[in-house]
C-alpha cells in the first residue's frame, strides 16, 4: 500500500493507486478506503465496475438514449386552389399546391409515422351536404398523397363540413349577394394535412 496515498483524494472511497486506477486485491477485489459506504460508492465514479450488487440497479444500468419526439407539420391549403366550387375533382394548380405545401417540406423530416387530412366547407348548404363534400375531399387529397408515394396505411381521412369554420378572417353577412358571400367564406373552405413523422437522422 505504500505510495498510495499520493493519488488519493478525499472524495474517492476506493484506495487509488499512483496510476490512478483503483487498487485491486489478489483476487480482484477492489480496496475500499475508511470512507466507504454504499451511498458513498454509488457516487463514486468506480462504484459500479467495484461493488455493483451493492449498489442501486438504476445507477448502474446504461441509460436508455432518449427518444427523439416526432415532427409535427401542419398545413392548410385553400378549397379554392384545390378544388372548383362544389366540386371533388382535384384541379392540376391543386396538385401543384400539395406538392410545394406537403411534399417539399417531407424532405426535413424522417419516416411518417401519422397523416390526417381534414376537409371542411362553409356554413352554406345542409350540414349532411357538407359533410358528404368534406369527406370526399379529404378522400380525393389522400389519394393524391398515395400517388406521389405517401404510405396509404399511414393516412387518416376526416370531414369536418362546416363544423369548424376558420378563425381569424373577416365575418361575411348573410344579407350579401350570393357571389360576394360564396367569395367571402373562401377562407372556410380548405383542407388540412397534419404530418407527424420522425425526425429525420
Amino acid at each position: 500500500m505504500t505510495g498510495l496515498a499520493q493519488a488519493q483524494t478525499a472524495d474517492r472511497v476506493y484506495v487509488i493507486d499512483q496510476r490512478a486506477e483503483v487498487a485491486r486485491s489478489g483476487t480482484g477485489l477492489c480496496w475500499r478506503t475508511g470512507f466507504w459506504t454504499p451511498a458513498a460508492a454509488a457516487n463514486d465514479p468506480a462504484g459500479c465496475a467495484c461493488d455493483k450488487d451493492l449498489l442501486p440497479k438504476e445507477k448502474c444500468e446504461p441509460k436508455a438514449a432518449a427518444t427523439a419526439a416526432p415532427v409535427a407539420k401542419a398545413v392548410t391549403i385553400s378549397s379554392k386552389e384545390l378544388f372548383d366550387y362544389s366540386k371533388s375533382v382535384l384541379k392540376p394548380e391543386g396538385k401543384a399546391a400539395i406538392d410545394r405545401e406537403v411534399f417539399a417540406k417531407l424532405k426535413d423530416v424522417g419516416p411518417i409515422k401519422q397523416v390526417l387530412v381534414t376537409g371542411h366547407t362553409d356554413r352554406l348548404g345542409s350540414q349532411q351536404y357538407n359533410q358528404k363534400l368534406s369527406e370526399k375531399r379529404a378522400e380525393v387529397v389522400k389519394g393524391y398523397l398515395v400517388s406521389k408515394g405517401m404510405p396509404a396505411d399511414k393516412i387518416e381521412t376526416m370531414g369536418a363540413g362546416k363544423t369548424q369554420p376558420a378563425t381569424g378572417v373577416p365575418k361575411c353577412a348573410d344579407t350579401l349577394p350570393k357571389k360576394k358571400l360564396v367569395e367571402c367564406l373562401a377562407p372556410h373552405r380548405r383542407v388540412t394535412i397534419e404530418v407527424s413523422a420522425e425526425p429525420k437522422k
